[in-house]
């Protein structure tokens, strides 16, 4: 919780469990306002942000089965979505918003470009408009 500063509209990640680097994520107003809800439902006496049963926090696959659960809820469980296709969806959307290539490597934590390459893809729609300007939708 220490790591969490929405009235600066961040969080520090101290260390990620793939590549072992820390960064400063930025949040949007959507964001700051969805977790303050959070913050006002979560037991005050975890130390996490988001936490599992017991003292530790949200693990991958806790989080995973959630995430399989509403997908059943919605009835698109077949359709072969996961966590991970939403950072990709993610990091897409942002690409195509305007974001940098170089912010965006950074906000996924890469150590290089190319692997933000693998994960961002213009849309025609993105191209067009980088090519000849502002493009009738």
């Amino acid at each position: 919780m220490s790591d969490v500063h929405l009235e600066e509209r961040k969080i520090q990640l101290v260390v990620g469990e793939k590549n072992q680097t820390g960064r400063m994520v930025y949040l949007s107003a959507d964001a700051c306002q969805a977790l303050k809800i959070w913050m006002k439902r979560r037991d005050p006496d975890k130390a996490w942000l988001f936490y599992g049963q017991g003292q530790g926090p949200l693990t991958y696959t806790a989080a995973r089965v959630i995430f399989l659960r509403h997908l059943q809820r919605a009835g698109i469980a077949e359709k072969g979505y996961s966590l991970h296709a939403l950072r990709h969806t993610c990091a897409t959307e942002l690409l195509n918003a305007g974001m940098r290539l170089e912010c965006l490597q950074q906000l996924l934590g890469h150590s290089n470009v190319e692997q933000t390459r693998r994960y961002a893809r213009l849309t025609d729609k993105t191209r067009r408009r980088n090519t000849f300007g502002r493009w009738p939708d």
